[in-house]
């Protein structure tokens, strides 16, 4: 070792940073062969028998089933060779958000003679900064080049480690050291209580045959999935095709591979539900996959979707997988217009109408001979149609609920242009002390170069009876007429309705 005051000592220390060089930029510089030895040493010097370890290369079989509230029940499935009485195993290769008091272990071979006497998990992981911090107090090498005569070297020195506080403070020889620019660090060995990754450690008893095949089940965080829909809707109106789409989200912290995917879709119960967590789903109008199509089942109150063949989810990815196509589907293209319940008085002008949007929905029903009629789980559908030209232009989105096969669905992609409602209340009559008369006038304008038909909803408060209307109502509630009006193009209806109504 060099002593402070010989020149190759000044050059370490002459190069302080302005502040203090953060550990986690550093690299970490140790041999190979270590990496495969970790906590080995330790071990052994504390007199226990190296623990037994499982990683992916065991893994026979993966089972990754996702919920739509963020979590994931993952069952792995492994054979490993197993000493007889009391010993340790490193379960490796596990999600980084696995839940451990949600942890399952048994054996599949034999579950009444291999058992669980405590579990920990271990995710203080091996990293640059805490590697360093692990130290303190013991010697560490200090690598850095310079540059003399023209010619680049390599320098090498030990310290000793005292603090690791908003930075490294070393004792070298005497002198006590801040700020010192290292390009990078040897360290002689990992330390027992760091793992190069998310590790479950399990004291096991087994009293039963050395070969066996296990099985591990545990809930984990930030697996998520959400179905997204294209509606492509032809150019009249009449008929569309739908592709449902499963979005799955990995940020587990460990990739699935080979494994069998199942989706879990309703509304669950849970004790503590984390905060939603915020995607960014895809617009896409693609070819039609090629991929099997999920099946679906009913599971308890929930519906479940089982792919009909193995796939795999990286860590940090987003995967799309097709769920379902209909084609030929009948639509219906609905002009809504709802009046309000402080209706009809324009504040602003006297005598005035109010002019209420005109939404516009794609209504289509969930059946079996649309092509659909499996139950749809809850997702952002998005809606195409053909221009005049036959390109595919994006025409507005809507989300769906959870929708059983058999039921309506409604798609709300926007408020008509052309089409323009007008409402204003006409007269007003007090009759007697409890009942009264009042008479609106609704107008319809069409600008389109087609006729429509304007579904009105119009509130009606009190015990109400309908005088007059020009145009057939449905009681729709106890509160609300339906009308269906008919509007020319470039034309103009007029829905007038009169109604008395007891308080």
């Amino acid at each position: 070792m060099k002593i402070p005051g010989n020149p190759s000592i000044t050059r370490l220390i002459g190069v302080v940073c302005a502040g203090a060089i953060l550990a986690a930029s550093a690299a970490l510089v140790y041999p190979a062969a270590r990496a495969n030895r970790l906590h080995a040493a330790q071990e052994k010097e504390a007199g226990h028998a190296v623990d037994q370890s499982t990683t992916l290369n065991d893994q026979t079989d993966l089972n990754v089933t996702v919920y739509n509230s963020n979590i994931a029940l993952i069952r792995d499935v492994r054979n490993l060779t197993l000493p007889a009485g009391t010993f340790r195993l490193k379960f490796m290769d596990i999600a980084a958000t696995v839940n451990p008091a949600t942890v399952h272990f048994r054996s599949l071979t034999d579950p009444e003679k291999l058992g669980v006497i405590e579990q920990n998990y271990e995710y203080d992981l091996l990293e640059p900064a805490k590697l360093l911090h692990k130290y303190v107090g013991k010697e560490v090498t200090l690598v850095r080049s310079y540059q003399e005569s023209g010619t680049t070297k390599h320098e090498e020195i030990k310290a000793t480690l005292l603090s690791d506080n908003n930075g490294p403070v070393w004792k070298i020889g005497n002198d006590i050291v801040t700020g010192m620019f290292a390009e990078s660090y040897r360290f002689p060995e990992v330390p027992a209580n760091l793992y190069d990754r998310p590790t479950l450690l399990m004291s096991l008893e087994n009293s039963g045959p050395r070969r066996q095949q296990i099985e591990a089940s545990y809930l984990a965080n930030n697996l998520s999935w959400n179905a997204d829909y294209v509606l492509t809707v032809a150019r009249d109106d009449k008929n569309a095709d739908l592709d449902g789409w499963v979005t799955v989200v990995n940020n587990s912290g460990t990739a699935f591979r080979n494994a069998h995917l199942q989706l879990v879709a309703g509304e669950l119960n849970r004790v503590q539900p984390p905060a939603p967590m915020p995607m960014a789903a895809r617009e896409m109008v693609a070819a039609k996959a090629a991929a099997p199509q999920f099946q679906q089942e009913a599971f308890s109150e929930y519906h479940l979707y089982t792919l009909g063949r193995k796939t795999s989810v990286e860590d940090k990815e987003t995967k799309q997988i097709s769920l379902l196509q209909g084609s030929g589907v009948p639509v219906e293209k609905l002009f809504v217009v709802n009046g309000q319940s402080y209706y009809y008085r324009n504040q602003q002008a006297p005598g005035a109408p109010l002019k209420d949007p005109v939404f516009v929905y794609y209504k289509f029903k969930n059946e079996e001979k649309n092509g659909l009629g499996i139950p749809l789980p809850a997702g952002n559908v998005r809606v195409y149609q053909k221009d005049s030209k036959g390109g595919i232009l994006f025409a507005g989105e809507d989300r769906i609920d959870h929708t059983p096969k058999d039921e309506e669905i409604n798609i709300h992609i926007g408020n008509a242009f052309d089409v323009v409602a007008e409402h204003k209340q006409i007269d007003y009559k007090h009759v007697d002390t409890h009942t009264w008369e009042f008479e609106y006038e609704v107008t319809l304008r069409n600008h389109k170069d087609i006729p429509i038909v304007v579904q009105a909803n119009e509130p009606i408060g009190g015990e109400w009876e309908m005088l007059s209307s020009t145009y057939k109502y449905t009681k729709t509630a106890a509160f609300a007429a339906q009308f269906n009006v008919p509007v020319a193009k470039d034309g103009t209806s007029v829905l007038k309705y009169r109604v008395r109504a007891r308080y």
